[in-house]
């Protein structure tokens, strides 16, 4: 599964097998597990999760046997209602992904004419909110509650972070990466992805933007929203409300090449957005909205630095080692905890050569100067940093933590970027406290060498009668120490970086 591999271990056909096995023969002990083989869940079913089963529990089948709805088990001890591709095992869509429950059975799905899912001590997970006859699931992979003459819900309408083909994507909608960082949105005319990087706020960052070429159809603002649907040609196209023609197409790999298996487009947790098809065996990749691993919303993580040439990954701080996908901790908030309209303590990164990946995207001001640039940002609780354009006067300020930025040849791009008082700083002391580990190593070790010297000098001493032969071997002739397993443990140096403690 190329997402949520940390949610779900694969099932092998041997133990596909053992589990139907298993339901065919203690059908009567495990009644949540009967419904497996349900094309249609009626009202009054029930359905509790199984405690021996380790992955996925399913309940409800298309009628092709493609697709299965079923309790999807989430990191050992939660649980996720969950649609799956059963060929690939992949997660195609989640009806609680901000609210897990546990995998107890304790928990129940009922459907009553909503399908609930819910604990004991009445706390509901997730509901449809219906007055339904049935639950089915189509062989489209989409999941309704029908009554004899209408459909009163469907997941088509509530996706998570995946599109199937011909599923409409509509200006109502968002899809959400498992992350939850990124999100994917229609606007009037685009389509764009956005990034969370200020917890709390509403206002995300858009980082990539496809606007419609219109070049088959164009939008009329009187004629109603678009919105975007995965063509079974091999493009993702986007339409205006009643008009069949694609105001935009962009087209995937096997574009006008007919595929046997299923198409599907998904955001990924690093801010990606990708389509596949399914070939039978494996899922192929077909398209990538984001070919330039630095132009990703944040490649390197927070602080970062991405180099344009190979996307290789370092800090902001050449100080600070990148290990483990990260340079500082992820941060939060903002500067204006001082109260009174002070500033909280933050210390100072300044970096030339670099430069956002989505500045077109971004606002900016004028300024004269970096200077005038830096004191925009270092008056501001709410600026996190600047990069300015010393070609242009261009100045970009940041109000959310500092994610990655790509390094550029270009010395006349230069960022200033605050960083929380405390934050990174253990990790950056930790060659410091290595190096003052060695040198305290080395000196114990040195005292102890030449205690033992000393020790054996002083026997022979006494031993020859008071002649200074041993002191003499021991110091040289020159009266230096002589010559040994020992090495210069100069001072370490820790870079050139520009630092600086602030409070307003």
């Amino acid at each position: 599964m190329e997402t949520f591999t940390h949610f779900v271990t694969r099932l092998s056909s041997t133990q596909l097998l053992l589990f139907t096995l298993t339901l065919l023969l203690y059908t009567p002990t495990w009644p949540s597990s009967a419904a497996a083989t349900q094309t249609e869940l009626l009202r009054d079913f029930k359905a509790t999760p199984d405690p021996s089963i380790q992955t996925f529990q399913p309940l409800l089948a298309d009628p092709n046997g493609n697709f299965s709805l079923g309790f999807l088990r989430v990191n050992k001890t939660q649980l996720a209602l969950a649609l799956l591709h059963v060929p690939s095992s992949d997660p195609l869509w989640l009806a609680n992904p901000a609210q897990l429950a546990r995998w107890s059975d304790r928990t129940t799905l009922v459907f009553n004419g909503s399908l609930v899912l819910s604990d004991p001590q009445g706390r509901v997970f997730w509901s449809t909110h219906t007055q339904g006859d049935r639950v089915v699931l189509l062989n489209t992979s989409n999941v309704q509650v029908q009554t004899q003459s209408s459909v009163l819900w469907q997941s088509f309408d509530f996706p998570t972070n995946t599109l199937v083909e011909n599923q409409n994507f509509t200006s109502t909608m968002s899809l959400v990466s498992s992350n939850g960082l990124y999100s994917m949105r229609l606007g009037n005319n685009f389509m764009g992805l956005y990034a969370k990087f200020k917890s709390g706020s509403n206002s995300d960052q858009i980082y990539w933007r496809h606007r419609a070429m219109e070049v088959k159809a164009e939008i009329v603002e009187s004629k109603g929203p678009i919105y975007a649907q995965v063509n079974s040609d091999g493009f993702l196209g986007m339409y205006q409300t009643g008009n069949p023609a694609p105001v935009d197409i962009q087209p995937f790999n096997t574009f006008h090449r007919p595929v046997n298996g299923l198409r599907k487009v998904r955001l990924e947790s690093d801010g990606n957005f990708n389509g596949f098809y399914w070939d039978g065996s494996k899922w192929v990749p077909d398209f990538q909205a984001i070919s330039v691993p630095c132009e990703l919303p944040s490649p390197c993580g927070a602080y970062g630095l991405c180099g344009a040439g190979n996307g290789s990954c370092s800090c902001l701080d050449n100080r600070t080692e990148f290990r483990s996908g990260e340079c500082f901790p992820v941060q939060y908030g903002d500067f204006c905890s001082g109260g009174l309209g002070e500033i909280s303590n933050f210390w100072v990164i300044r970096r030339n050569g670099v430069e956002l990946p989505y500045k077109e995207l971004m606002g900016y001001q004028t300024t004269s100067s970096y200077g005038e640039c830096e004191r925009v940002c270092e008056r501001n609780c709410s600026c996190w940093g600047a990069v300015y354009n010393n070609a242009s006067g261009f100045c970009y300020t940041m109000d959310y933590p500092i994610q990655t930025l790509v390094g550029v040849g270009d010395e006349s791009k230069m960022g200033y970027f605050k960083v929380r008082e405390g934050a990174g700083r253990k990790k950056m002391n930790v060659g410091f406290g290595v190096g003052i580990g060695v040198v305290c190593g080395a000196l114990v070790i040195f005292v102890g060498v030449a205690g033992v010297w000393s020790f054996r000098a002083w026997r022979r001493k006494r031993r020859g009668g008071g002649g200074g032969g041993g002191t003499k071997r021991f110091t040289g002739q020159d009266g230096g120490l002589s010559p040994g397993p020992y090495k210069d443990l100069g001072s370490a140096s820790f870079g050139s970086i520009e630092m600086g403690n602030n409070s307003r």
